[in-house]
């Protein structure tokens, strides 16, 4: 069985933070998936936290969706080391890979032009 982790940076802010967990239940409420969200750190849980959490719910391949714009450091550092790390303390049961940021998904763009006409029509978005 599949199952995905939305991957966030984390804040000091914990309504930040919430706000990824809700994603990751509205990503799991779209379709047949199990999904959990993960903070690189200042939320729970961690990545190695979330793959526990899938893992004794039987998900064996895990697919990680960075919940960041573009390929920072974190990204390209701190993440491979960290799945490399989970993977391994369940002794190759679970497989798990990564997906790319958001950068450069159209779905994007239509969100930056949704915001530039809402806020042209002089109206605000909600948070």
């Amino acid at each position: 069985m599949t199952g995905f982790i939305v991957f966030a940076h984390g804040s000091r802010v914990e309504s930040a933070n919430q706000a990824v967990r809700e994603v990751a239940a509205q990503m799991a409420a779209s379709g047949e998936h199990t999904v959990e969200p993960a903070f690189l750190e200042l939320g729970q849980p961690d990545l190695q936290g979330a793959v526990q959490r899938l893992s004794a719910a039987g998900v064996s391949h895990i697919i990680v969706i960075p919940y960041f714009l573009t390929l920072g450091t974190h990204l390209q550092r701190d993440l491979p080391r960290l799945v490399e790390e989970a993977a391994a303390s369940f002794g190759g049961n679970v497989r798990m890979e990564v997906t790319s940021p958001l950068d450069g998904h159209p779905a994007l763009l239509e969100a930056l032009l949704d915001r530039a006409s809402h806020a042209l029509a002089g109206g605000r978005h909600p948070a």
